[in-house]
């Protein structure tokens, strides 16, 4: 017998897209509805791919609801598997555990959420498929794969687990646990939620991570979406990313060393959003726009730095209406400075004067209280921008190229 699953996590339906700059509502408008797209997209794709089940393994959710359209959009869209006899299965992870939400819902008879006061195991008897699981009770979870069952022999087994695994991908620590851990069960697949970076962690037995449903902020980038899991006469012969998302973001590196001038610099990054535009199928577009190298232009940039942002989002606006640039930094450097120029003694090294202003140290203490001041107000997933040890000195290199920009 041959079929296929579906496996999903971290949609977080109705998460605020907090990264995302913009001055255009409309632009805003799309991305804000991204995520109910992803969602629909992975409920057509279940019914079109006629799906043995889905899983959803967490965070179907982003925390407690505003109100109450959050739920019944979900509740609606999952219904149309259940007219369409796919089962559902869903483990609540670390953002939807059952201590944050207010509220149940009225699921359809078809959608199975794993319990949370223990792991517990459910029979597809036509497929012979064991799926084993747990919903987080709390956010705060330690020791939590040491109580899922054993396999059952004879059927296909599944362990559903909202987890950050080893705890090396960049994400909190959640039902920590190793490869090995999940190997003893001896399961056949571990579908597993959480890291929002799609990964197949080993083959044997199959761990594996589908991402989030939907890019966030502009450290998701690139195609996001859900595993689409093949099984042929008992075993899994095959495990395929499908995009399902419903706007995409992407970061552009550009270096301008051999730019000539701000003209040379917007024809540039024109053909690359193009490109950029292309490779995201139809789907609205954030792109974060970095330019790097060594270059005379670094000053003029940094102190021009808004009005190109305005330049190139105008220009990705020519692309599509759909195509925005999330935000523009410099990150170029100056030139090195000839060493045998001596200044004539009536003349004035603005740039050494500046270079002395950034190094006093009542300067660098007012720039590191103001970073806090800023870092303690932005969304939490906007502060690792202001995580690094160097951002005093670079406010200060960017004041003083400012003020060598506008004078030039």
């Amino acid at each position: 017998m041959r079929f296929t699953f579906i496996h999903a996590a971290d949609l977080h339906i109705d998460s605020p897209l907090a990264g995302l700059r913009l001055k255009d509502e409309d632009v805003a408008r799309r991305f804000a509805e991204a995520g109910r797209r992803a969602v629909q997209a992975l409920v057509d794709e279940a019914i079109a791919s006629k799906a043995a089940f889905l899983i959803i393994a967490g965070d179907v959710f982003d925390g407690d609801w505003k109100d109450v359209t959050t739920g019944l959009f979900f509740v609606s869209a999952i219904s149309a598997l259940h007219r369409a006899k796919i089962p559902v299965f869903i483990v609540k992870g670390n953002h939807d555990a059952e201590s944050l939400m207010s509220r149940d819902l009225p699921y359809p008879d078809s959608v199975r959420v794993f319990r949370a006061n223990a792991a517990e195991t459910v029979v597809l008897d036509d497929y012979r498929v064991a799926l084993h699981g747990r919903s987080f009770p709390n956010r705060l979870i330690g020791d939590f794969v040491d109580n899922y069952p054993t396999r059952r022999e004879g059927w296909l087994n599944i362990g559903v687990l909202h987890t950050s695994l080893d705890g090396t991908r960049g994400h909190d620590g959640y039902a920590p646990c190793s490869v090995d851990d999940l190997r003893r069960f001896g399961y056949d697949y571990w579908a597993l939620g959480h890291i929002h970076a799609a990964e197949i962690v080993v083959r044997d037995p199959w761990i594996v991570f589908p991402g989030n449903l939907q890019g966030r902020n502009v450290r998701e980038t690139g195609a996001k979406g859900a595993m689409r899991v093949t099984v042929e006469d008992g075993r899994i012969i095959d495990v395929t990313p499908v995009a399902l998302d419903g706007a995409r973001w992407a970061h552009l590196t550009i270096n301008v060393t051999d730019v000539a001038d701000e003209k040379d610099l917007l024809d540039q990054v024109s053909a690359e959003l193009s490109e950029a535009h292309t490779q995201s199928e139809g789907r609205a577009l954030a792109v974060r726009v970095t330019l790097t190298g060594a270059t005379a232009l670094h000053d003029a940039f940094v102190a021009r730095r808004e009005l190109l942002q305005d330049e190139l989002r105008a220009g990705a606006l020519h692309l599509a209406s759909d195509c925005w640039v999330e935000q523009l930094k410099v990150k170029t450097s100056r030139l090195a400075r000839p060493t045998a120029v001596v200044p004539d003694a009536d003349s004035v090294d603005v740039g050494a004067l500046l270079g002395e202003t950034a190094q006093d140290p009542a300067f660098a203490a007012a720039l590191a209280e103001l970073v806090e001041t800023v870092k303690a107000k932005l969304p939490r997933d906007l502060q690792d921008e202001f995580a690094a040890s160097d951002m005093v000195a670079a406010l200060a290199d960017d004041a003083q190229a400012i003020l060598a920009g506008e004078l030039l």
